[in-house]
């Protein structure tokens, strides 16, 4: 199997899509953050100095989603009609776990949206709480659904 974002001589180029049929697509992607007790804490029992982290990072979330192609050189700009970013406190990591479900109708997924709106989820949850914990880790990203278009459905 060839990358598609390269041409015959090797250089980096965006794929033509205007050949491929317009179907309803949707993705999801999930990570998460670790982080010490107490910062969990502050985060779950809301006293974040910076204020309602999970209310700030799931509507960071939504934006680095619609923002995806100005960030992605290679990826198109695409009419996403719905991003979901779900933000859920989990005792056992400690820290946040981060789901994102885009949804579009085009020519091409939106895989890449899932999962900038559940890197930039997490890096707004770091960037709220450093002031107390700097060691906090991001981690697992990764696509869990996708469906539409040419290559079908796929479930992690």
């Amino acid at each position: 199997m060839a990358l598609t974002h390269f041409d015959g001589k090797g250089d980096a180029h965006m794929v033509d899509v205007s050949d491929k049929a317009v179907t309803s697509r949707i993705a999801t992607a999930e990570g998460h953050i670790t982080m010490a007790q107490e910062t969990f804490d502050i985060i779950s029992e809301g006293r974040a100095k910076k204020g309602d982290v999970l209310s700030v990072a799931r509507l960071a979330g939504i934006m680095g989603a619609k923002k995806t192609p100005d960030l992605i050189p290679l990826c198109h700009p695409l009419p996403v009609t719905k991003v979901a970013v779900e933000l859920t406190l989990d005792p056992d990591l400690p820290g946040v776990r981060v789901e994102a479900t885009v949804k579009t109708t085009g020519q091409t997924g939106v895989e890449m949206e899932a999962l900038t709106a559940v890197s930039i989820a997490a890096l707004t949850v770091y960037d709220m709480a450093k002031a107390v914990d700097k060691a906090m880790e991001i981690g697992g990203i990764r696509v869990i659904l996708k469906d539409g278009g040419k290559s079908g459905r796929y479930e992690a």
